[in-house]
């Protein structure tokens, strides 16, 4: 059976893209999830029109994202820890404790987009990357410094 990816599937095709699968995978699977249409000139015209609205809606996003990267780069958090003699942290600075610094600092930011790994043990400027969008990653120096 042919038909057109409304979303990238991994290991099958990019949105849009039209493709032969078997009957059951696009009856079963393909169709109930919405990630895909019966390859018609109807349906190969909606999902163009789809598309193009998804890539302008996507392209206001990445520009969001790019100006809150520019802002990101002039901030600098600082965390006081509580720390031993030679400078090892008892406990951790994670993404949780980044994302409460970021928020008194004014910008609002989810944890999840936080990159931390491993976590930060040490004293010291560490810096912490940001996954803002897929193509736009922020850098922020976190200032950990002994309680």
């Amino acid at each position: 059976m042919d038909v057109i990816l409304r979303f990238d599937v991994p290991k099958l095709g990019r949105a849009g893209q039209a493709v032969k699968v078997s009957d059951g995978y696009a009856r079963n699977y393909l169709f109930p999830q919405s990630l895909a249409e019966a390859a018609t000139k109807d349906n190969m015209a909606k999902i163009e029109a789809e598309l193009r609205k998804r890539s302008v809606a996507e392209e206001k996003e990445k520009e969001a994202c790019e100006t809150l990267a520019a802002k990101l780069a002039e901030v600098s958090v600082t965390i006081p820890r509580k720390a031993g003699e030679d400078d090892k942290l008892f406990g951790s600075v994670t993404n949780i404790d980044i994302a409460k610094a970021l928020e008194k600092e004014g910008v609002s930011i989810d944890r999840k987009k936080i990159l931390v790994d491993p976590p930060i043990k040490d004293l010291g400027v560490v810096s912490v990357d940001i996954a803002l969008h897929h193509d736009v990653t922020a850098t922020v120096r976190v200032w950990v410094v002994r309680e």
